[in-house]
């Protein structure tokens, strides 16, 4: 009997340990399936924890001189009206903006000031930010909400020494909730008629550059779940005085990140994170957008982040470089379309040949040593797959220390040297060599493109098959005080873009104005 009574506990404990093993693999099994995503794409994400990414090859810095253009004056005229003449065809454009990202980051500093062991303001943000209060767009809202919540007005609040009051009615769910919103949804710059939001801003950029002929403007917004039906109420608001302002109809059109493009977290020894038993999984970052992009229906796509706008006194730069970007863009097209149609004939010489290569390497910035020594039959295969790929231009400003990911001539998996945008997290710090020529780097990418997503017989490209998957990164995290490493996908303009054919353009640095902090809306350009 005796050997009994130890040996039930035994047997016991093996069976619980094997139907809780169960139990976590039909939880994890289901928890896929609802996602979309497949045992593969795991095996494939844990893979990638254990082996890291590798820093891409550099050949130089992009700039004026190699690799971004400055078209002078007689050039911008003709670009200018190659896009007119392109918004006079039949083709669909639409303006694309990734506006998923909640502004918690805006208000980093006033939420440290609301938890800070001081009631005044301290810090230099917190000064400039009470100095300059009445500037804001939101001022009047949140004056309305202080009487609402306090029973007092901001300059009453301010007098009692009370401004954590005011910081609290700005960002907390009993006031305006901004800590909680999106960007989009926040005022940012006032107008006599009343204040706008970054949507807005950016209803009024697609009229001024992005109609078609038949004054249709469509506008695509990435944006997240729990947000989705407070910017569908604010365009229901909004839609109307925007048409008839500018003579458009708009057609505007929202999604969100696919569940499918979320990755496995992993713990410090490169195993899946689990939470409570479940598994963790993390939204891949502004690369998942590759997706949507893929959805849309558009021979033409500019895509410009949510927080970059100005008012209407500062837009007509940002509208001018816009079609001028554009008009580079669909000449190129132009271009490449008619090559693809001679080398599909067969009725080439070799002359014509050595004209595309130009092409290639002096317009399209692509090049290859191995090229001079192929057979014309074997360049032709060469030339065809190169043209025959999406096509981006991309806007690049001077270097002025923001943050942001710089203009690369870049090595490629096949040999070729193409131009890339690249993140600092792409390089290689510890190489001298490298560092320095990302900290010469003499442009950046302020997020400011316009892409073809068509080929020559007018199908549409799947933009999944040209993306890099070695140029995703891995960023460290951290849930409940545990810490986890997190995937973050190719960004959606650096290594999803990596097959694309891609040209720069010097852009002026006014078509550049992010709002990162909320003081940042009290700088000039805002107001």
């Amino acid at each position: 009997m005796e050997g009994k009574v130890v040996f039930f506990p035994v047997i016991r404990q093996e069976v619980n340990n094997i139907l809780y093993f169960w139990a976590s693999i039909t939880q994890d099994k289901e928890l896929l399936a609802k996602k979309g995503i497949t045992e593969e794409q795991i095996v494939e994400q844990l893979a990638c924890f254990q082996t890291g990414f590798p820093f891409l090859k550099l050949d130089a810095a992009a700039s004026i001189e190699k690799g971004i253009l400055a078209p002078d004056a007689e050039e911008q005229k003709a670009y200018l009206a190659a896009w007119d003449a392109y918004t006079n065809t039949d083709k669909t454009v639409v303006k694309f903006v990734p506006a998923s990202g909640a502004a918690s980051r805006m208000f980093k500093n006033l939420f440290e000031f609301l938890s800070a062991d001081y009631d005044r303001p301290t810090t230099k943000f917190e000064q400039t930010f009470f100095d300059g209060i009445k500037n804001f767009a939101f001022y009047d809202d949140l004056n309305v909400a202080c009487q609402r919540i306090d029973g007092k007005d901001i300059p009453g609040l301010i007098e009692d020494g009370n401004y954590k009051a005011v910081v609290s009615a700005l960002l907390e769910t009993a006031g305006l909730n901004y800590g909680a919103l999106p960007k989009g949804l926040l005022k940012f710059h006032k107008y006599p008629e009343g204040s706008r939001t970054p949507m807005e801003e950016h209803l009024a950029e697609g009229a001024l550059y992005a109609a078609g002929k038949s004054g249709k403007v469509n506008v695509h917004f990435t944006v997240s779940t729990e947000h989705r039906e407070l910017f569908k109420k604010l365009v229901a608001e909004k839609v109307d005085e925007f048409s008839k302002r500018y003579g458009v109809d708009y057609y505007i059109t929202f999604s969100e990140q696919k569940p499918s493009t979320d990755t496995i977290a992993a713990d410090m020894d490169n195993q899946p994170f689990r939470d409570n038993g479940k598994l963790l999984f993390r939204p891949g970052g502004h690369g998942a957008l590759i997706e949507n992009l893929n959805d849309l229906d558009a021979d033409i796509i500019f895509i410009k982040n949510i927080d970059n706008v100005v008012p209407d006194r500062l837009k007509a730069d940002t509208v001018t470089y816009k079609k001028l970007i554009a008009g580079v863009l669909v000449t190129l097209q132009k271009q490449v379309f008619e090559y693809l149609t001679l080398l599909d004939s067969g009725k080439y010489t070799h002359d014509q040949m050595m004209e595309m290569l130009q092409f290639l390497q002096k317009k399209l910035f692509c090049k290859n040593p191995e090229t001079k020594d192929l057979e014309d039959s074997v360049l032709a295969i060469y030339l065809k797959n190169k043209f025959n790929r999406p096509m981006r231009v991309c806007g690049m400003v001077k270097n002025v220390g923001e943050p942001g990911g710089g203009p690369f001539l870049a090595y490629n998996s096949d040999g070729t040297i193409s131009l890339q945008i690249l993140e600092s997290s792409q390089i290689d710090m510890d190489d001298p060599e490298k560092k320095e020529m990302f900290e010469k780097g003499t442009h950046f990418n302020p997020v400011d493109l316009v892409c073809a997503v068509r080929d020559y017989k007018g199908h549409k490209f799947d933009l999944v098959k040209y993306v890099d998957k070695a140029t995703g990164f891995i960023s460290y995290k951290s849930k409940n005080g545990k810490d986890l490493k997190a995937l973050e996908l190719p960004g959606l303009w650096n290594g999803a873009m990596s097959d694309w054919n891609t040209v720069f353009v010097e852009v002026p640095l006014s078509t550049f104005n992010p709002v990162k902090t909320v003081n940042d809306l009290l700088r000039e350009q805002h107001q």
